[in-house]
């Protein structure tokens, strides 16, 4: 039988399967290689030799011409790295008092390196939790996620609102201004208005007596994520 480090791929492939996932779960559209090329900020032609490797060890299907796409291996491999980001991501703030700005890049590095069993004892040790610092969904052991409904903010029409549940957290200084902003996961947000050609947001947070209004720019407001009113 394989050793747990054995079964495990290298960093890069890891890497990039995770990217890859981020891409299927966040984005429309179709995942090429000029769009993996700029989201890791690499050659075109680094990220087509990694993509042949990939298809080579039967984790990628990628026909001519065609969408970059997971085989059934491929996912789960790319869903194990999620649960170890994400899992880490959590234990990091809940036990070691980091804010939710500064783990994103601590993750990135333990998530090769930690082990199975080191996992489970830190997702037995937070209560199995379904959910990071920034609400991403955690996938289970066994490589389920539970569904969730939400949508970016910056699709939400003037007089509609929600529960804020997640947030995109590659931007560390934007989580922080979300901090200085007094906006964290669980709030209700409601867009009061929207300025034309790509303006900012003014969004009320909270519910009555505790309200406030904030003005939030696109690029804020498109990292966004809220469930919205039943």
């Amino acid at each position: 039988m394989k050793s747990e480090s054995e079964q495990r791929y290298s960093a890069a492939i890891e890497d990039y399967l995770k990217v890859i996932y981020a891409f299927e779960e966040r984005e429309d559209g179709e995942i090429t290689t000029s769009r993996l090329a700029e989201r890791m900020g690499v050659s075109a032609s680094s990220v087509s030799g990694m993509v042949r490797k990939l298809c080579e060890l039967e984790l990628l299907e990628h026909p001519k011409y065609g969408n970059i796409a997971f085989t059934d291996t491929g996912r789960g491999v790319a869903l194990g790295v999620v649960r170890r980001h994400r899992l880490i991501e959590l234990y990091l703030v809940s036990a070691l008092g980091y804010g939710w700005d500064e783990v994103h890049d601590e993750a990135e590095v333990l998530e090769h390196a930690v082990s199975d069993r080191m996992l489970d004892r830190i997702s037995e040790r937070l209560g199995n939790p379904r959910v990071d610092p920034h609400g991403d969904p955690i996938p289970s052991k066994d490589g389920r996620l539970e569904p969730w409904d939400a949508q970016r903010l910056s699709t939400v029409e003037p007089g509609l609102g929600g529960q804020f549940v997640r947030v995109d957290d590659v931007d560390p200084g934007m989580l922080r201004h979300l901090t200085s902003e007094d906006i964290s996961l669980g709030e209700r947000l409601e867009v009061l208005e929207r300025a034309p050609y790509g303006g900012s947001f003014v969004v009320r947070v909270g519910i009555e007596p505790h309200c406030r209004t904030r003005q939030l720019g696109p690029e804020l407001v498109e990292a966004m994520w809220v469930r919205i009113d039943a």
